[in-house]
């Protein structure tokens, strides 16, 4: 199976277009080498997908004849993901969560909360 169908397949991207874009782009390693949307995976083997600050890792083990259920994913990869990039996950999911968003066009006091925060 192809690696860019294989990471929609097992629901790591939302569509096969974006897994294909970020297989070109070099943010998809297999073994430690960069590989081509065309590759194909075997069991067994090591997958690397960079998503901006972190790099998540599965191994692979199975392969799905179609995209499955998110309930079925577990029982074609496993996820490896060093405890560190989770934490920088979790770190920046923090980050967000705090800042506050602005919709539109701001209030006065939406100004005001934007300035509290700044300082």
């Amino acid at each position: 199976m192809r690696i860019d169908k294989f990471l929609w397949s097992v629901r790591l991207f939302k569509t096969r277009s974006l897994a294909t874009a970020a297989v070109r782009d070099g943010k998809v390693s297999v073994g430690g080498d960069a590989v081509k949307a065309s590759r194909e995976i075997k069991v067994g083997e090591k997958v690397a997908i960079r998503r901006g600050a972190i790099t998540l890792e599965v191994k692979v083990i199975g392969l799905p004849k179609s995209r499955v259920g998110p309930k079925l994913v577990d029982d074609y990869i496993i996820n490896i993901t060093p405890k560190e990039e989770l934490e920088k996950l979790e770190i920046i999911r923090m980050e967000r969560r705090d800042t506050p968003s602005m919709k539109g066009r701001p209030t006065k006091k939406n100004r005001r909360e934007w300035k509290r925060w700044m300082e």
